[in-house]
């Protein structure tokens, strides 16, 4: 499996992944991205601050970069930037199929993707995926699995995604909504021909929302690579946003809220790659303060009791705008 090449990382940065969620389209969900992001946001604009980042993120340990086929062009300006590095054999990519960029590169779009786990979405997704990125594609997940998601049950599909793995491509999926735990319980399930069809998982988990824990230990015992997404709660664990909470203890550390929340995700055991989803060479920077944080217990004690409730955590992020 890929994750093996960050296994036996020496940086502990290598644990840290950059994700392009939040520069590969004009809009998106996360807070203060109108401070973020350069006021004209073009293609050229987003491209060369992807790039800006990714020689970033890979000048200080980061190995791991992941995309999406709705994150607007965030395959593209990958590609772009591993085509122009032959020599980068140390990376990790992922990518994730199951939602189609609609929003045509405006921020003002009514409806910026739309979800479909069909197989006939996943052959045409995965040839799109496959003409940019080629055989630097690692990792192919099935994107926001819920419980009820088709992709679960759908026996063809799965056929298809083994005879992937078994050329090569390393699959897995990605959960969101308050039932994660239920849906990464039901994919760990799925098998073809007596095997497991998914060898990574990636979820949200953060100080607000830790519902899927439990889950993906079981996932991470049973040998999966586990990702971790938006643990920074879509800015909401950023300053100006953060609980007062974690102001403190940041303070205490001396370090920003946002290199204290990651560094709660990195100490649990199961945690293989944290993603952070900087959208500036400053953010990332501070991000990957992480890895050298020291929280003692009554730090991580005052951190838990910031826990929301799932349906609640996500309600609210479903009321967050696009920007």
């Amino acid at each position: 499996m890929p994750f093996s090449r960050l296994a036996h990382a020496t940086t502990p940065t290598a644990h840290i992944g950059l994700g392009l969620a939040a520069v590969g389209r004009p809009g998106y969900i996360n807070l203060g991205r109108e401070e973020d992001l350069p006021a004209e946001r073009t293609v050229d604009a987003l491209r060369l601050r992807t790039h800006e980042l990714l020689d970033a993120a890979y000048a200080q340990g980061v190995r791991y970069f992941d995309v999406a086929r709705s994150y607007g062009r965030s395959e593209e300006f990958l590609a772009d930037w591993l085509n122009a590095r032959p020599s980068f054999g140390d990376i990790v990519v992922g990518s994730k199929w199951g939602y189609t960029y609609t929003a045509g590169w405006s921020a003002d779009a009514e409806t910026h993707e739309v979800k479909d786990h069909s197989l006939q979405t996943y052959e045409r997704q995965r040839a799109e995926s496959a003409e940019l990125l080629g055989d630097r594609l690692d990792l192919y997940q099935i994107h926001s699995v819920t419980p009820d998601s088709p992709a679960l049950t759908d026996k063809e599909l799965h056929a298809r995604l083994a005879e992937a793995a078994a050329q090569g491509t390393t699959i897995g999926f990605s959960t969101s909504g308050p039932a994660q735990a239920d849906a990464i319980r039901a994919a760990l399930a799925v098998t073809v021909d007596g095997e497991p069809l998914f060898r990574t998982v990636q979820s949200t988990y953060n100080v607000l929302e830790t519902s899927a824990g439990p889950a993906l230990a079981e996932a991470h015992d049973a040998g999966l690579a586990v990702i971790v997404k938006e643990g920074m709660a879509n800015g909401r664990l950023a300053d100006p946003y953060a609980p007062d909470v974690l102001k403190a203890v940041a303070a205490e550390t001396s370090l920003g809220c946002d290199a204290v929340a990651l560094a709660v995700i990195l100490r649990q055991p199961w945690a293989g790659v944290v993603l952070s989803g900087a959208a500036t060479a400053t953010q990332l920077a501070s991000n990957l303060h992480a890895a050298v944080v020291d929280l003692d217990e009554d730090q991580l004690a005052r951190l838990a009791e910031l826990v929301e409730k799932p349906q609640a955590y996500w309600e609210q992020r479903g009321q967050l705008p696009w920007h």
